[in-house]
């Protein structure tokens, strides 16, 4: 069984037949990104005034652990995505493995939404990878994205699409995969403020589809 430890996004396309869509987006993408700036409670629009001012002054200079703490974590928190429910739950640092294609594939994710309880994950829906601004030389969390879709596709077993989004530093990119294609957002820029709520729209949009398509 063929394993190895660090993949880039070229060899991931490569050795699994992968697609990548850039232009024109599938329908899926489409629908996901067509979104309405969202309305928010006294309580959020504080919130994210906060985050978006803080973001916008000091993103470029934090550590991976800054950008999630002060950040991303808000950020999730207003897109609803921070989950507990009976069927879908958040989960932080997460192992995910299986073997696809004769390849012994294993990837760390930063955030998933799956059908699970308590810290039992059953069924991944929703993957994020982030890295701090800098971006770590030596991991791709592209290719990691992708890695974990692979492996989701294996264990999920249903033909779903599955969902997910990239961070490096600013910039926040959205993916879907169907099949053996990926379709991936243009790139949205979290210290304007149009773009941080376009990207909160899309992440509240996740949990409409997960509600009503994917845990169906």
């Amino acid at each position: 069984m063929a394993k190895k430890k660090e993949w880039t996004e070229g060899e991931i396309v490569r050795y699994f037949n992968l697609k990548k869509i850039i232009t024109p987006m599938t329908p899926l993408m489409q629908d996901w990104l067509t979104v309405q700036t969202p309305v928010f409670t006294v309580v959020e629009q504080g919130i994210f005034d906060d985050t978006y001012q803080t973001g916008r002054q000091h993103i470029n200079n934090w550590s991976e652990e800054a950008l999630k703490m002060k950040f991303i974590s808000p950020v999730l928190k207003l897109g609803n995505v921070m989950l507990d429910e009976n069927n879908a739950v958040s989960f932080f640092d997460k192992k995910l493995a299986a073997t696809v294609q004769n390849y012994a594939l294993s990837v760390k994710a930063d955030f998933v939404i799956a059908k699970g309880i308590m810290d039992y994950m059953e069924k991944p829906y929703f993957h994020f990878q982030e890295y701090k601004p800098n971006k770590n030389p030596t991991g791709d969390s592209m290719a990691q994205l992708l890695e974990a879709f692979l492996i989701a596709q294996k264990l999920n077993d249903d033909g779903k699409p599955l969902y997910g989004c990239e961070v490096n530093g600013a910039t926040w990119i959205f993916l879907i995969m169907e099949n053996a294609s990926y379709c991936v957002s243009k790139a949205f820029d979290s210290r304007d403020k149009d773009d941080l709520l376009s990207i909160i729209a899309i992440l509240r949009k996740f949990k409409y589809i997960l509600d009503t398509v994917l845990l169906i």
